[in-house]
C-alpha cells in the first residue's frame, strides 16, 4: 500500500511538471532535470509492471529534496 501510494504522489508530480512543460516551458526548465521528472512519470504509468522498488527508493533519498527546493524557489518568486 506504501508503495502504491508512493508511486502515486511520483505520477502526479510528473504530470504537474509535464503540464507545466507545455503551458510554460522556460518555468518548467527551471526545475531540476524536469524531463527525467516527466520520463519516471511515464515509466511508472506505462511500465509500472518492471518498476523496482529501489529505483522509486532512490528518487526519495536522491531526487525529491531537490525537486522541494526548485518548487519552493518558484512559488516564493510567483508570490512576490
Amino acid at each position: 500500500m506504501l508503495r502504491s501510494a508512493v508511486e502515486r504522489q511520483f505520477e502526479i508530480v510528473g504530470e504537474g511538471v509535464n503540464q507545466l512543460s507545455r503551458i510554460d516551458p522556460d518555468t518548467a526548465s527551471r526545475i531540476t532535470e524536469f524531463q527525467r521528472i516527466i520520463s519516471f512519470r511515464n515509466i511508472l504509468i506505462h511500465g509500472y509492471a518492471n518498476v523496482d522498488d529501489r529505483v522509486v527508493w532512490g528518487m526519495i533519498e536522491g531526487k525529491l529534496s531537490t525537486l522541494k527546493e526548485d518548487v519552493s524557489a518558484l512559488l516564493a518568486e510567483a508570490s512576490q
